[in-house]
C-alpha cells in the first residue's frame, strides 16, 4: 500500500510504501524509485536511515542491526563503501576506516575503551603493519599475518588476534536487502609484535581517507580507489637494531627494547 504523491502515474516526491512482507519505506521518491532521503524498516527488525538512489542505499546512511550493532557511513549500490564506522554494542568497540564493496579495506582503526589498534585491513581482516596504542602512553608495533592453514608456523610468543576475530566474526542477519556485519573470512589472523615505544603520534600508520569517488545521490563524479594500498608499503617501521630474525620469524630481547612509559 502506498500513501503519497504521484507524477505521471509514478510514485514521486514524499510517500510511504508498506510491503506485503512487513517492510516499510518512508521518504523521497523519484519516478517510481526510492531516491533521496528515506527510512526503510526491514521485516527482521533492522532499519536503514539515509540516502537512496534508484532503490539502493547510496550516499550517507545509518544501518541498525538486530543485535543493536550500528554502521554509520558511506554506501554505494546497496553496499558499505567509503568512509564508515561500525559500532559493536556488546563491547563498545568501534571499527572505523575505508570500506570497499561491503568490506574493510586499507587504513583503519579498531578502538576499544582503553586501547586502540591502528593499521590496515584486507577483506575485513587486519593485515600487515600496525600498532596498538595504550591510553596514549605507549605503543606496541608489529604486523598481522594471515595463516593459510592450520599448519602455519608462528612464534609461540606471538599474540593471537582473538580479540579482533571475536569482534569481526560473521553475524549474518536476515533482511530484504543489506544484512551483513563485518566478517573474519576463513583465515586466522596472528599479531606478531615487533617492538614497544613510548607514545609518538608521528609513528602512527596513515589514517583512512575519503574515497575519491561519488559520495552522494546527486554526484556524477567517478574517481579511482587505487591510491589506498600503496600506503601500506610506504609507511615505515621504527628501526630497532636489537631485533633479529630467527627461523622465519622475529625474536625479541625484551630487556633491550626501549620502553619509556608505565605499563599499559
Amino acid at each position: 500500500m502506498y500513501i503519497g504523491r504521484y507524477r505521471n502515474g509514478l510514485r514521486h516526491d514524499k510517500g510511504v510504501y508498506a510491503f506485503k512482507n512487513g517492510a516499510r519505506y518512508n521518504g523521497d521518491w523519484r519516478q517510481g524509485h526510492k531516491y533521496g532521503q528515506g527510512i526503510f524498516w526491514y521485516p527482521d527488525g533492522t532499519r536503514y536511515e539515509g540516502e537512496w538512489k534508484r532503490d539502493m542505499k547510496h550516499g550517507f546512511g545509518v544501518y541498525f542491526y538486530t543485535n543493536n550493532d550500528i554502521y554509520e557511513g558511506s554506501w554505494k549500490e546497496d553496499l558499505r563503501h567509503g568512509m564508515g564506522t561500525y559500532l559493536y554494542v556488546d563491547t563498545g568497540a568501534k571499527l572505523t576506516g575505508t570500506w570497499m564493496k561491503d568490506r574493510m579495506e586499507g587504513p583503519g582503526q579498531l578502538v576499544y575503551p582503553r586501547h586502540r589498534f591502528h593499521g590496515f585491513w584486507k577483506s575485513n581482516l587486519p593485515y600487515g603493519r600496525g600498532c596498538f596504542v595504550f591510553e596514549n602512553t605507549c605503543m606496541q608495533h608489529g604486523h598481522y599475518v594471515h595463516a593459510s592453514d592450520s599448519a602455519y608456523y608462528y612464534d609461540p610468543a606471538s599474540i593471537p588476534a582473538d580479540k579482533i576475530a571475536e569482534l569481526e566474526r560473521e553475524k549474518v542477519q536476515e533482511g530484504e536487502q543489506h544484512t551483513e556485519t563485518p566478517k573474519t573470512g576463513s583465515l586466522p589472523t596472528v599479531w606478531r609484535a615487533r617492538c614497544i615505544t613510548s607514545y609518538n603520534p608521528e609513528l602512527l600508520p596513515p589514517e583512512a581517507e575519503v574515497l575519491r569517488e561519488e559520495t552522494s545521490t546527486e554526484s556524477t563524479i567517478e574517481k579511482s580507489e587505487e591510491d589506498i594500498w600503496p600506503k601500506i608499503q610506504d609507511w615505515p617501521y621504527p628501526e630497532y637494531p636489537e631485533e633479529e630474525y630467527h627461523e622465519g620469524y622475529l625474536k625479541y630481547s625484551h630487556e633491550k627494547v626501549p620502553f619509556e612509559s608505565n605499563s599499559a
